[in-house]
């Protein structure tokens, strides 16, 4: 029933039309404990939601919604946005409520902040204790979408030189979780002013946020 519920949700979205009689659809922030803090990047949502109302004629509240790891309000965004810079923690209820999320048809989209990493395995773990994540090869669809990044996930910020990398979570051949590694999508996704990011690079990491949303609806 939640993914039919969801499909429901998100049709209007694939036909690039406003669900009618419906509020706009809003993607949402996850919200976790830990002490890690999953507020960055608060202007981030609002911006990557814009762009894709403008590109991919989506019908996005730019008011992006807060939302509990633990809470039966998850399942009201279809697509959910996660980052931070450090810990990481779920109890055995939150982690069952992310698991029946994405079984459900819903989508998580994590991207390390710097600090992340260790963190974020672990807590998945818990959430998937059957799969782990794996790196997805150059030509996933996932970097095809609207925007070709056919050398996958756009560095923004340096994170000590290293790659930028692309991650999934798979449930049943679905792709359930996309984590962003070494690559900072969503301080590319925030106002000019907070990083003074070049506007190239800017374009770049809205681009990919955008490949993402639009695999995680058509899939």
């Amino acid at each position: 029933m939640r993914t039919f519920l969801l499909l429901l949700l998100t049709l209007p979205l694939l036909l690039g039309l406003a669900a009618p009689d419906a509020a706009r659809l809003r993607l949402g922030l996850l919200k976790y404990n830990g002490g890690g803090d999953w507020y960055a990047n608060p202007t981030a949502l609002p911006n990557l939601a814009n762009f894709c109302n403008q590109v991919l004629h989506t019908d996005f509240d730019p008011d992006y919604g807060t939302v509990d790891v633990g809470s039966a309000e998850l399942f009201n965004y279809p697509w959910v946005h996660m980052t931070g810079h450090g810990n990481v923690v779920f109890n055995a209820s939150e982690a069952e409520n992310l698991r029946n999320y994405l079984i459900g048809g819903g989508f998580l989209h994590v991207d390390d902040n710097y600090g992340m990493d260790p963190f974020i395995r672990v807590a998945m773990e818990q959430v998937f204790p059957e799969a782990e994540f794996v790196e997805l090869p150059f030509d996933h669809p996932i970097y095809h979408q609207t925007y070709d990044f056919p050398g996958g996930v756009p560095k923004i910020h340096e994170h000590d030189g290293e790659a930028s990398q692309g991650y999934g979570l798979f449930w049943e051949d679905r792709l359930v979780c996309f984590y962003t590694y070494s690559a900072d999508l969503g301080d590319g996704w925030e106002d000019e002013s907070v990083h003074n990011d070049p506007t190239a690079v800017r374009a770049e990491a809205l681009k990919m946020g955008a490949n993402v949303i639009e695999f995680a609806f058509r899939q």
